[in-house]
């Protein structure tokens, strides 16, 4: 119990000094019961488990933002926000309980070695990983480790006997966060940002740059499904856009004082049309970028309103490594607005997103209501935009739940179709690059055939998703069964890149954007809004 005397001590520590002369009462309460617990408590208890948990108990009666991570969770997501780990250089899916390789990093240590997409990696360093049930996270943690350390895979490859053996030393491996960049025509340019991490701005400033020299105009940028992560790349981000001054987001909390974000000049594309893509999963960061450019009015944003996770979070490095992120201040974009939405006692937070469906809020603009009190004008044009959680897009994008039929949606929730499509890929991988030479043939040509149905049918009956309308569902499902597995399929055999453009075509809230930013006078569209 040493350790956890040792733990709730550090707890004090985050304390102002004047506040550490004479420790609270409440403190003293808590070591008090560690130490009767320690003493007299009639069996032996875990000492770590009961702090973590009591930890996590205190941080429940905060906010739903305010976090633990035990030293692994920590050491894991600081690697992701970082932007690069020691591994091996693989891109993986899980296939009936083995690692199948989808890619391998360009020049990692994988690719060095020979190792291919569609490899099956049966054995880490003699240890058994396929068909055993173990957690992806463990599997990542077996793969990665310090730089220039060794370890040793077994690989099952199709049409070799017997098992491959690799001996690999791990390296560096960079992590993308902006993965997808293309010209959508001879002006147009896209670039998805899916989080934002410390080589976000960077990657973004190379994306960026490589884009005007084909000769971008104008820009679609993606934050649908994005997250969040670092404050400061958001920051940077703006600054591309706005002019200099331009103040691009403020915090202020209890303790935390009021601090603002501004735009330090000198960006790259502060003329073209901007038209930013959100939706309903898009958080913080993301949240942060696309208030600013709607504030200032310098682009429309377009599709669903967004996520509403307006809390800074400070990360607490605990002695084992653990992490608590503790929230200390709101985020508040440039015309006042709070992006964080409502939580509480009385409010079904962590349902929020399925309360936004039920009521229609996903699919119909009108369900939104927003009170006159949260009402401001945006800095340049004076529109009307409102506060009170998330960013309400100038041009709402509805959720075209019509064209989903219940075996559809089941068949997503699952995720029967990804594996349907990584059982295809494993089996034809070769016939489909034969057929389908480039993308463009791929995307034209594929057709769902019956092999592919088949393995649709078998397994959804192992996830068991059941085909209530018979042969009459699965048909009127198929076109969107079809057009999910296409650009699933061209993920895997291609890459990214390939896939978005395909989903784009098709993808609602880009086809919006892209007619409004076709549209030279981006001040006429936003005074138009509808």
């Amino acid at each position: 119990m040493k350790k956890t005397l040792l733990f709730i001590l550090v707890l004090a520590m985050f304390l102002p000094v004047t506040a550490q002369e004479k420790i609270p009462a409440s403190l003293y309460k808590l070591l008090t019961a560690a130490n009767a617990i320690d003493r007299w408590y009639v069996d032996s208890v875990d000492d770590t488990k009961l702090v973590e948990e009591g930890i996590k108990a205190m941080l429940k009666q905060l906010d739903p933002h305010s976090t633990y991570t035990d030293p692994k969770e920590t050491r894991t997501m600081l690697e992701e926000m970082e932007g690069h780990f020691a591994g091996i250089g693989v891109q993986f899916n899980m296939l009936d309980d083995t690692l199948f390789v989808i890619r391998t990093t360009a020049a990692g240590p994988s690719e060095r070695a020979g190792i291919l997409a569609g490899d099956r990696v049966v054995m880490v360093n003699d240890t058994t990983i396929a068909g055993v049930k173990i957690e992806r996270s463990d599997i990542m943690s077996r793969l990665r480790g310090p730089v220039g350390s060794e370890v040793k895979l077994s690989v099952k490859r199709s049409g070799v006997e017997g098992l491959l053996t690799f001996n690999l030393v791990r390296a560096e491996i960079s992590t993308e966060s902006v993965d997808v960049a293309y010209m959508v025509d001879k002006t147009v340019g896209y670039i998805r940002v899916k989080s934002f991490g410390a080589t976000t701005h960077k990657e973004f400033v190379t994306a960026l740059d490589s884009l005007k020299h084909c000769g971008m105009e104008s820009l679609v940028l993606d934050l649908q499904g994005n997250g969040g992560g670092y404050l400061s790349a958001a920051v940077d981000i703006a600054n591309e856009f706005l002019n200099e001054t331009n103040l691009v987001v403020y915090t202020d909390g209890r303790v935390s004082s009021r601090y603002d974000h501004l735009a330090r000049g000198g960006g790259r594309f502060t003329k073209g049309n901007i038209v930013v893509l959100v939706d309903e999963t898009s958080a913080s960061a993301a949240e942060i970028l696309a208030g600013a450019i709607q504030d200032w009015d310098r682009g429309a944003v377009v599709g669903r309103r967004t996520f509403g996770k307006g809390l800074v979070q400070r990360p607490f490095i605990m002695p084992d490594n653990s992490m608590i992120r503790l929230t200390i201040a709101r985020y508040y974009t440039p015309t006042g607005r709070c992006i964080q939405k409502p939580y509480g006692d009385s409010i079904n937070y962590k349902d929020d997103l399925m309360n936004r469906y039920n009521s229609g809020e996903l699919s119909n603009a009108d369900s939104i209501h927003f009170p006159d009190s949260l009402k401001t004008y945006t800095k340049r044009l004076g529109r009307v935009v409102y506060g009170g959680g998330g960013i309400m897009p100038d041009f709402f994008v509805p959720l075209d739940t019509t064209r989903f039929t219940k075996y559809h949606r089941d068949l997503t929730r699952k995720g029967t179709l990804v594996m349907a499509a990584l059982r295809y890929i494993d089996v034809y991988r070769a016939e489909l690059k034969n057929k389908y030479p480039t993308v463009e043939s791929f995307d034209k040509d594929f057709k769902v055939d019956e092999l592919l149905t088949s393995m649709i049918h078998k397994q959804a009956e192992l996830d068991s998703v059941e085909l209530a309308g018979g042969e009459e569902e699965f048909q009127a499902s198929l076109e969107e069964i079809s057009f999910q597995l296409k650009w699933i399929i061209a993920r895997d055999i291609w890459d990214t890149r390939e896939a978005v453009k395909i989903y784009n075509k098709r993808g609602e809230i880009f086809q919006k954007a892209y007619a409004i930013i076709k549209k030279r006078n981006m001040d006429k569209v936003l005074k138009k809004e509808k």
